[in-house]
């Protein structure tokens, strides 16, 4: 009796419902969960960690047992046993005994080597966290800890711990540094926009110049007149070189004497100095402060130390303009072919084989994709324009080396069958009555699907070009070999003509990732990076879905009363 009434209820559906939804659920802690897992992890990265003294005696590496000083921030701890210990040096008589250690970063890598290292919480003693620890973000070498010690301007003392208190040392370091940072602004402006464009311009008179010469056209008086902008061009590089000079030469002035662990004078430029800050004096407010400095900067500055330190900004620069680019490329395509296929072509053997190798192209591996936009979009197409269009720049290519334009239309190619398969779904499902209403009122078969058809399967496009985002702006096999760079300051859309510059290599975020997660030489300062790119990955991703998703729901909203 019993088993008859599990059997009815098997056969009601009910249990396919429980079982979908147990899915459906599963699915959404995953997601959940990982993006926890990436908030956590990279976010947490931002926020200004406590910097802690202690001194370190472990037990006889080598011959000796060494007690030294250390300055730096916990990382992580774990358990480890004797027996690694001893694996890593360490003499110890106990077999059974579970220790501590702990991840530090010491920084000051450009004095002991390496930023981070493992102590035994064990043999650490004298621990504290001194007020006045000063922390140091560098342009290079990392990360520094230590004691402000005095203020020097052109190697001349201004101001010493010993002749005033810290308060006002600190101020005065404090003041110089944000008069460097000004400094540094001005420069950036003067090398990326002045200098960049005299530097464009004296290229374009080479290419100019060189052009004459293959066209026979190489006058005196053509070449006269290059060479007077080339002299114009040249005094105004010379100006804006003394400028930048003057500028440098400003921003070297003053420097600072920090004493490092183990009573380690060391002298650092203010220049170096990328921000400056006390944490274990900061309170909730000042270490959200400098959490939001630090998020701004990583939001909107450039990578350095072989991008383990910095910001990612020109990532997802090229990521959002890629992804544009790509879209631009592949609707207008992807659409026209699904329209031809359901309107137009012959419903026949023929249309379905068509049919059958779209479909079978989503399923290709993108680096597939990757090795046709080498061959084809680079070394045919691209060589092919350079020799017609670019032949005073050879053998240097313009478009026949992988660039911007490329992995765009590398990634339009592989999302492609996801536009055609989606918009031909949305033309099936419009009722054949309003094909005939329109041709019955005296319209072409033209003006039906452009008035018609094409108005009202627009949010079936979208849903297409939404999956094609999806795909196309995680993608990071095929761009490594059409375009993508470890390292692209320089945005491929600036202000210097053509404003767009489609045959330049560009940074993606996904492939910053692979690089900061694999090649990166410096794994321990490189792992909150990557989970606080990939968070920014599923940001944009997501944004770009949204935005599109806004503008399907609005022409889903706008041909409602269709009902289609």
């Amino acid at each position: 009796m019993k088993m008859s009434r599990i059997r009815k209820w098997a056969t009601t559906g009910t249990p396919f419902i429980w079982v979908n939804a147990g899915a459906v659920a599963i699915s959404l802690i995953m997601v959940v969960g990982l993006l926890v897992v990436l908030a956590v992890n990279g976010m947490s990265h931002f926020w200004p960690t406590d910097v802690m003294r202690g001194t370190y005696t472990p037990p006889n590496i080598g011959t000796n047992n060494s007690t030294t000083e250390f300055f730096g921030e916990l990382v992580q701890s774990e358990e480890v046993s004797t027996e690694q210990l001893r694996d890593t040096g360490f003499e110890l008589t106990d077999t059974d005994t579970t220790y501590q250690r702990q991840l530090i970063k010491f920084g000051n890598r450009d004095l002991i080597g390496s930023d981070f290292g493992w102590v035994v919480t064990e043999f650490v003693t004298d621990v504290d966290y001194p007020a006045e620890m000063s922390v140091l973000e560098r342009r290079s070498w990392g990360n520094f800890y230590g004691f402000l010690d005095s203020v020097l301007e052109r190697g001349n003392e201004v101001v010493s711990r010993q002749a005033g208190t810290d308060d006002t040392l600190w101020q005065e370091f404090h003041d110089r540094l944000l008069r460097v940072d000004a400094l540094y602004q001005d420069i950036d402006q003067l090398e990326r926009r002045e200098i960049a464009q005299v530097n464009y311009q004296v290229e374009r008179l080479r290419l100019q110049q060189r052009r004459l010469e293959i066209d026979g056209r190489d006058t005196a008086q053509a070449l006269a007149s290059i060479a007077r902008e080339r002299d114009a061009l040249e005094l105004q590089f010379i100006e804006h070189q003394a400028a930048l000079n003057t500028l440098y030469n400003q921003v070297n002035r003053d420097s600072a004497v920090f004493i490092a662990a183990n009573e380690q004078s060391v002298e650092i430029p203010l220049g170096e100095i990328v921000r400056a800050y006390r944490p274990n004096q900061l309170g909730f407010a000042g270490k959200l402060t400098v959490y939001f400095s630090r998020l701004s900067e990583f939001l909107s500055s450039e990578p350095r130390e072989a991008n383990t330190e910095g910001g990612i900004f020109p990532a997802i620069f090229g990521t959002v303009v890629m992804v544009l680019l790509m879209s631009i490329f592949v609707t207008p395509f992807g659409v026209v072919a699904a329209i031809y296929l359901r309107e137009y072509a012959k419903q026949g053997l023929a249309t379905r084989m068509i049919r059958i190798a779209v479909n079978n192209l989503a399923g290709v591996p993108s680096i597939v994709y990757g090795v046709f936009g080498l061959g084809f979009f680079i070394y045919i197409v691209g060589g092919e324009i350079d020799r017609t269009f670019y032949a005073e720049a050879l053998p240097a290519p313009t478009f026949g080396t992988p660039g911007l334009l490329w992995a765009s239309l590398t990634l339009a190619l592989l999302t492609v069958p996801v536009v055609i398969v989606a918009t031909e779904e949305g033309l099936a499902r419009i009722p054949r009555s309003l094909r005939e209403g329109s041709l019955a009122l005296g319209a072409t078969k033209f003006e039906t699907i452009v008035k018609v058809i094409f108005p009202i399967a627009s949010p079936a496009m979208m849903t297409g070009l939404i999956l094609a985002i999806a795909r196309a702006a995680g993608e990071v096999a095929p761009l490594m070999l059409v375009g993508v760079v470890k390292l692209a300051p320089a945005l491929p859309v600036n202000g210097i003509y053509p404003y767009i510059h489609l045959d330049q290599k560009f940074m993606h975020l996904g492939y910053h990732i692979y690089d900061v997660g694999f090649q990166s030489p410096n794994v321990d300062a490189a792992r909150p990076l990557v989970f606080a790119t990939a968070l920014l990955l599923v940001v944009v991703i997501a944004l770009l879905n949204v935005s599109a998703a806004a503008l399907r729901n609005r022409l889903r909203e706008k041909y409602k009363a269709l009902d289609v």
